[in-house]
């Protein structure tokens, strides 16, 4: 029904579970010796240390809740007991170790408990000494400004709980975003991200806080002045070459993106070109090849500073239990594997942490692209842009065919193609390299990057998506570079055994294959992927559990079918794709994946005497009017609650044109 659109990505939700180290081994070893303080104490009895006038017992209460509430059936238990309102002073205890297990305790409870949890959070006013924590911790950076090597920085260490908290309720709560721009968190956050020449940690936490609240935020944007522009390009122009670095670098562009319309107007330009620039460098780094390099100087590492083999097998063994801890943990956390973990790492896991920061940082640079894609556009949650069914568009003949134009602003389409970021979207979306593939599951503990370069697979090829949305075939390259295009994603599916059936993965690959099926037919390209092919796609992404996976699947076939009606001795092939997209119509139990199969029907039986012969022989005719008063109902009855405005908008023009194909296919019978 149009031009597929293009998804904006929100902010992804990376940060994981906040316990600090210290209190980590003071509860391990306390549920080693038995004690009841650990996982099997009741929450009321948890609750009631933190009255303790023992910081010390404060601060084990906060670390056992902060491992309780990863087992999300103890959260409402917790709740219920007002643990909230009661972990809340404890922020701006007397101990510092005690405001950074607390913290470390409420950010786990946002973190496992989901978006219901983090509104609860607000509600019961954890905002409110929240904010005066940060506000402490940024006076007191000044006086921990120097610090012996090596020493702990208790000040920092505290702040990068509390932006991370802060983060997470941003990410899940309005009304957090709400008090965030009406107590002027703004600049607290900006001065933990001018942290950055001494704690990356810190300012990272902060970046990542800034990418959140920024986004949408008009009210946001209004307070927004030349400190905070130049905090944010000065970390966009810092040169250290650490991953950590370049991953801070990414979140700054994208806050800078997202707070574009503040800029002064004769510097939009250049900041643009800088956020690309930055996107652009951390596209070029190859984690293919530098996840095996960093594993060999871990190994070397550990071999030069433990001293015996007994030492290294025990530091791979914590390791590895470590990880099952944290892939346990990313699995809570709001429904979402694979998210960052880099944050849970103990700080000698340097080369670890640098993998991880990298493909965050890359996944992070391809959704900055995808929002420059569709800037001003509605979520893709809402389906279709307007609809190419629309009335005043329907040709003569009943068929209708729209291709949105491009409608990039000449900055960005410049920025794109100047630093060849559709190239090199394209060759993000190839699958990770078999040795850094081999590496992960050799180690276990640095198994859970797989996931991760996954993820980078799946965002680039939504990246292409949204390129191929919003770009014309000659900004990228003409025939010859599409039908490359087309030859690597055919490669990408069918070059294995079976088609790959990763929802995630499946939902990428098919959107950016119909969005490049559908600049190749509008140009009338040659198409180099087999018609059996996409109808074994198409088989396959019937059976998917995503109705956008099925909304494309059946929209590749209408393309598909639309371009072979013009060609002779195609009714056979016209056939078995009509008689598809009538199973999908009359069967799926999706009313949006119903529409489209119904508009896809329109495209290819629109015209020309194979599309007619095709008709008749599948008899077309008779199906529709049979499905003609189903459809009518079924969008009458359930519409208005399982879609959205804009959704019922594209049905009801599809409910019109279901009406006049049946009458155009009625004329043909006559003649």
């Amino acid at each position: 029904m149009g031009k597929s659109k293009t998804t904006k990505f929100k902010r992804p939700h990376f940060n994981a579970v906040g316990l600090p180290v210290n209190a980590v081994k003071e509860v391990a070893a306390e549920e080693e010796h038995g004690d009841d303080d650990g996982d099997d104490c009741p929450a009321a009895e948890l609750l009631e240390k933190l009255e303790s006038p023992s910081a010390d017992v404060r601060e084990l209460a906060c670390a056992s809740i902060s491992k309780v509430v990863q087992q999300s059936q103890t959260i409402p238990g917790l709740l219920q007991r007002d643990a909230v309102r009661r972990l809340g002073p404890m922020l701006l205890d007397r101990s510092l170790a005690v405001r950074e297990t607390a913290a470390g305790a409420l950010r786990n409870l946002s973190a496992c408990g989901g978006q219901e949890v983090c509104e609860d959070m607000v509600k019961r006013d954890v905002m409110t000494p929240l904010t005066a924590l940060l506000r402490e911790c940024c006076a007191g950076f000044d006086g921990a400004a120097v610090q012996m090597k090596d020493q702990k920085n208790h000040v920092d260490d505290v702040a990068n709980e509390a932006v991370n908290l802060l983060w997470n309720l941003c990410e899940s709560s309005n009304q957090a975003v709400s008090l965030f721009n009406k107590s002027g968190l703004l600049d607290v956050v900006v001065q933990c991200l001018e942290r950055h020449p001494h704690n990356v940690e810190l300012a990272t936490s902060a970046a990542h806080c800034l990418h959140t609240v920024t986004e949408d935020n008009p009210e946001l944007l209004c307070s927004i002045n030349c400190a905070v522009h130049g905090a944010l390009e000065s970390v966009l122009l810092s040169k250290q070459p650490s991953m950590a670095h370049a991953l801070l670098r990414t979140l700054a562009s994208g806050t800078l993106w997202n707070m574009k319309g503040s800029l002064p107007a004769a510097r939009q330009a250049q900041t643009l070109a800088a956020v690309l620039a930055n996107l652009s460098q951390c596209l070029d780094v190859e984690a293919s090849e530098l996840i095996p390099q960093l594993r060999q100087a871990e190994e070397a590492r550990f071999h030069a500073s433990s001293g015996t083999e007994e030492q290294v097998k025990r530091e791979l063994t914590a390791a590895e239990e470590m990880d099952d801890d944290d892939e346990g943990g990313a699995q809570r956390q709001n429904g979402k594997a694979g998210d960052d973990f880099s944050d849970l790492l103990p700080r000698e896991k340097e080369e670890l942490r640098e993998a991880a920061a990298l493909l965050t940082a890359q996944q992070t640079s391809l959704e900055i692209i995808v929002n420059m894609c569709c800037s001003d556009d509605p979520s893709d949650d809402e389906w279709e842009e307007s609809s190419s069914s629309d009335e005043s568009e329907i040709t003569a003949d009943g068929f209708s065919n729209l291709v949105s134009p491009p409608c990039l602003s000449a900055e960005v389409h410049g920025a794109l193609i100047n630093h060849n970021i559709p190239q090199k979207v394209l060759k993000k979306t190839q699958f990770p390299g078999q040795e850094a593939m081999d590496v992960c599951r050799q180690t276990p503990y640095w198994g859970s990057l797989i996931k991760k370069m996954r993820r980078v697979q799946s965002r680039a090829l939504t990246c292409l998506h949204s390129i191929l949305s919003s770009l014309d075939a000659d900004s990228l390259g003409g025939a010859a570079a599409l039908q490359e295009a087309a030859l690597h994603l055919s490669s990408l599916v069918f070059g294995q055994a079976e088609i790959p059936r990763d929802e995630e993965f499946l939902e990428a690959v098919i959107s950016a294959m119909r969005s490049l099926l559908q600049m190749t037919a509008s140009k009338n390209i040659p198409q180099v992927i087999s018609v059996q092919q996409l109808m074994s796609l198409s088989e396959v992404a019937a059976r998917s559990h995503v109705v956008s996976v099925r909304v494309n699947a059946v929209a590749i076939l209408g393309i598909t079918g639309s371009t072979l009606a013009k060609e002779r001795g195609s009714a056979e092939t016209l056939q078995m794709i009509g008689n598809a997209l009538l199973q999908v119509a009359t069967k799926d139990a999706d009313l949006v994946v119903n529409g489209e199969a119904l508009d896809a029907l329109f495209d290819v039986f629109a015209d020309g005497d194979e599309a007619e012969t095709a008709a008749q022989n599948i008899q077309l005719l008779p199906a529709l009017k049979t499905l003609q008063p189903v459809f009518k109902a079924k969008l009458r009855k359930a519409g208005r609650d399982a879609c959205s405005p804009q959704q019922l908008c594209v049905l009801n023009n599809v409910k019109v044109n279901l009406r006049r194909f049946v009458g155009y296919l009625e004329t043909l019978v006559k003649k």
